[in-house]
């Protein structure tokens, strides 16, 4: 138990910040809750919380950026999978493939997410998306993975590796261990899957002021996606990267349900241009799609969010008709080991932007417990399928979800030269079809469908049930 003087040195440190509303119940709270309290905030940098809101939200652009101080990405450092030739990006390709051969890619994956939007207490990765397989998004990231491995592997002698470290959350990594256990790591071995938590941070009113959860308990959130560079050092990460001899690391998030994990395309073109790191991006839809794109502010590389960018600029586009700012973000990224480890360096110049959640809190004035409803996010939808919303929502759901897969894994059959009709009861925009990661990681390996005519509901769940057409 502190101290009286320890406890009123604690007092006028938080009154100094602005911040001494946290000790408002002190005095109710039984020996053990004055104790829990007293710790959590002696363990939290208070100053750096205060400085981490000022920065936030006194952005160096306002909203409304002027044009001079935005511009587009300079041609040099941007190409499209859309517009570049075929044989570039075999050449990408063949290049990633080689360096994932050499072991020396790893994957990073985001998870700290639980799926409450979606109507479930158990983190995002675990969801069942209700494709005909029943997989979870855990289980499809393990088994591309897998495809991956194999595909790199081909005459190789030396086991093909791809180390996949999973960040989790405080209240994730439990369930999320938990469930790779349960199901046997989905085929990869258990020392090639690694967990790791990100840091947290208070959740703040809109005027800075640190919540309660209760009278006794700070509320606290997962520090973002950002907070993964902070998280790679203090877990220890960067040390298992150089263990293993890792040079590219490949981070992404749990919900998008498409994601090519560990794309060699992607990998082979930022190896190719010798980035330290880089960004996959979806084009705009248009210019008021509310999503955040990256751009040069400043002269710098930056993700600007779509209500920092003038209607005017927005619309502003190339000689080609696309939009000048249309890199639409979607959290895909690639990084050199050697550039995460400088991070720690230039750390403290990273930008925090605000995420408005719904924050469960003790009143101060009433003492009472409070649990918001208002909904507060609406996310985006392009080429990637992002899992975001309660089932029937209609945008960024789990039936969303299922389609893109189903709608995708119908084109492999297309483009191989098959054909996917059908079966009693259903139609063109309600299949059961599925083809499993393990047969094909992007396209590939369907060759023998050639001609072939597959009626549904009908999964390709081993290569032996290609010919079964």
């Amino acid at each position: 138990m502190p101290t009286v003087t320890e406890v009123e040195a604690l007092k006028a440190k938080y009154a100094e910040a602005g911040q001494e509303h946290l000790f408002t119940f002190y005095n109710e709270l039984s020996p053990e809750e004055q104790t829990s309290l007293f710790n959590q905030l002696s363990k939290l940098d208070i100053e750096r919380v205060n400085r981490i809101f000022k920065k936030a939200t006194s952005p160096e652009i306002a909203p409304g950026t002027d044009k001079q101080n935005l511009e587009p990405l300079p041609d040099e450092v941007f190409d499209s999978i859309l517009d570049a030739d075929k044989s570039k990006i075999k050449e990408w390709n063949d290049l990633g493939l080689n360096l994932i051969s050499q072991n020396k890619v790893a994957v990073l994956l985001m998870a700290g997410g639980q799926g409450t939007r979606l109507g479930s207490s158990d983190p995002k990765g675990c969801y069942d998306i209700r494709l005909p397989s029943h997989k979870s998004l855990f289980q499809l990231q393990a088994e591309r993975i897998q495809r991956l491995q194999n595909i790199a592997q081909d005459d190789k002698t030396k086991q093909v590796i791809i180390p996949w470290y999973i960040m989790t959350s405080g209240p994730t990594r439990p369930a999320t261990e938990a469930f790779f256990k349960k199901n046997n790591y989905f085929g990869l071995k258990e020392e090639n899957v690694i967990f790791f938590e990100q840091g947290t941070l208070p959740a703040l009113t809109n005027d800075g002021k640190v919540f309660l959860e209760t009278k006794s308990k700070l509320a606290i959130a997962p520090d973002g996606n950002g907070g993964i560079y902070a998280a790679l050092r203090n877990e220890k990460i960067l040390d298992s990267l150089k263990t293993r001899d890792i040079s590219y690391v490949h981070a992404y998030c749990v919900d998008n349900c498409l994601v090519r994990v560990a794309d060699p395309v992607f990998i082979g073109y930022c190896v190719s241009k010798n980035a330290d790191c880089g960004a996959k991006v979806v084009r705009k839809a248009s210019p008021e799609e509310p999503v955040g794109v990256i751009a040069l502010r400043n002269s710098k590389f930056n993700v600007v969010e779509y209500s920092e960018i003038d209607s005017s600029v927005a619309a502003q586009k190339k000689p080609n008709g696309q939009l000048s700012f249309g890199a639409g973000n979607i959290a895909n990224h690639f990084y050199t080991v050697d550039f995460l480890n400088r991070v720690e360096s230039f750390e403290n110049e990273l930008e925090y932007h605000i995420a408005k959640k719904k924050i469960k809190h003790t009143d101060i004035s009433s003492g009472e417990y409070i649990s918001p409803s208002k909904p507060n996010e609406v996310d985006r939808k392009e080429e990637f399928s992002p899992l975001k919303n309660a089932p029937g929502t209609g945008a960024d759901d789990p039936d969303t979800s299922r389609r893109d897969i189903i709608n995708q894994h119908v084109r492999f059959v297309e483009n191989a030269g098959g054909k996917i009709v059908p079966g009693d009861g259903e139609s063109v925009d309600n299949l059961n079809f599925e083809i499993s990661p393990l047969v094909s990681y992007a396209g590939e390996n369907l060759e023998v469908l050639n001609g072939k005519t597959i009626k549904t509901p009908a999964v390709i769940d081993t290569l032996a049930d290609l010919n079964k057409f």
